[in-house]
């Protein structure tokens, strides 16, 4: 009988799971902390070891399988604690070919020399790997899902009236973030748990597992650069602005290498969800950007670091939809993972032509979106979706404006754009 915890709110990534254990010897889900992988993986688990328990922790040192159980399927919780646990998993699922025997959670992925030194074998075809992100509006419940990415798909839409959402409960959404731990918090302490994130990172996760000292002064500046150019495309020079002081070739390529050092961190702990560009026939391939637009892999944490609340929010409406759309991009890529998709962005360098988003499905068709935080900038996006579908050779499935504050789920009837309010989206 599986573990479940009393409160379990249902997650996307659930489906694969169960479907993943049937097909494959063990599963591994990786993501950021607090994001909710142990309880979502003790909904599949009949057992569990915490190896963040020191005596766990010793008996898989002198032996992984040690910690084994004979109730299957057994989650390993933080496995990368002890990393030999990886190669006695794949031995196991060799020993009888049965299926769905462990589940691997792990919050920081190993650095290279370490997973060299201490894992033989990739576990291709035994350990499947998942990723998890924070959870969606979908998934907390504050998006009903009147429109699906797959059901615009096949030229689908329950259109209609919704509930209009006011931009101060976007706002909250937005500085709440998809952490479950925050969805029973009052709103006016939706900033706590976010701030208390930040903390942790720079007073504990950033040295874990780590051969060099790193200054957490540093690391909270970088946070905050990276905050500060949410959803944009800013290079490292603007980051090394942000967190250097330099005057010379020598301390500028110094200051490179530590941006590189520290951002490396931040992507071990899976905290950064780097929105790649698109890769597409648009006129000239030449003009077309290749940089990835840059996210913390929650909004909430951009919010915490620069101390934003939703006053604040309110007042400054480009911050504000600059985090809505980080908003929107982390449901998108939550939506687009469990349709076994991508999520990207396209930007034309020589025309400056852009597309927020593009979900590419697993069969190659792909979808254009662009995001507005207000229906007053509806007509905007629609011609600039238009200036894409008559700019690109392959041409999209569908274009969809997505909207905050927005009372309606609708199409366009002389382009046939949706339009939708991210609480009114799901997969």
């Amino acid at each position: 009988m599986a573990l479940t915890r009393d409160g379990y709110m249902p997650r996307l990534i659930d489906e694969k799971i169960a479907r993943y254990l049937k097909i494959f010897g063990a599963v591994s889900i990786e993501g950021p902390k607090w994001c909710g992988k142990t309880w979502t993986s003790l909904n599949h688990a009949n057992s569990v070891s915490y190896l963040t328990e020191k005596r766990l922790r010793d008996l898989a040192s002198i032996d992984p399988k040690y910690v084994f159980t004979k109730e299957r399927p057994q989650l390993i919780d933080e496995w990368q604690i002890v990393p030999e646990i990886w190669d006695a998993v794949r031995h196991e699922c060799d020993s009888d070919k049965k299926r769905g025997k462990f589940i691997l959670t792990g919050s920081t992925s190993l650095k290279k020399e370490k997973k060299e030194k201490a894992i033989f074998h990739s576990g291709t075809g035994r350990i499947a790997p998942l990723r998890m992100h924070p959870m969606s509006l979908y998934e907390s419940g504050d998006s009903s899902g009147e429109a699906s990415l797959a059901e615009m798909l096949n030229g689908q839409i329950k259109d209609g009236f919704v509930r209009k959402v006011e931009l101060e409960e976007l706002s909250g959404l937005i500085i709440r973030g998809g952490w479950p731990e925050n969805l029973d918090v009052p709103p006016e302490d939706f900033g706590v748990i976010p701030k208390s994130y930040i903390e942790s990172i720079v007073t504990k996760d950033m040295h874990e597992d780590e051969d060099r000292k790193r200054s957490p002064n540093k690391m909270r500046m970088l946070i905050r650069s990276l905050s500060r150019n949410e959803s944009s495309l800013a290079g490292d020079k603007t980051l090394i602005k942000d967190i250097e002081e330099y005057e010379s070739g020598e301390e500028l390529i110094k200051s490179r290498d530590t941006v590189a050092d520290y951002t490396s961190v931040l992507d071990r702990l899976f905290l950064t969800a780097d929105q790649e560009a698109f890769d597409v026939n648009y006129r000239s391939s030449s003009r077309v950007g290749k940089s990835s637009k840059r996210h913390l892999v929650d909004p909430s944490l951009c919010c915490a670091s620069l101390n934003l609340t939703t006053e604040k929010l309110l007042n400054d409406h480009e911050t504000f939809g600059l985090l809505f759309e980080a908003l929107v991009e982390r449901d998108l890529r939550v939506y687009a993972d469990y349709l076994n998709g991508h999520l990207f962005h396209f930007r034309d360098n020589s025309s400056g032509d852009e597309v927020d988003a593009i979900v590419e499905f697993e069969d190659g068709r792909y979808a254009a979106f662009e995001i507005k935080l207000s229906s007053g900038s509806i007509s905007d996006a629609i011609e600039s979706l238009k200036r894409f579908y008559e700019n690109v050779e392959k041409k999209p499935a569908y274009m969809c404006v997505i909207v905050g504050y927005c009372d309606a789920v609708m199409r366009d009837p002389e382009t046939g754009i949706f339009i939708v309010p991210i609480t009114s989206l799901k997969s």
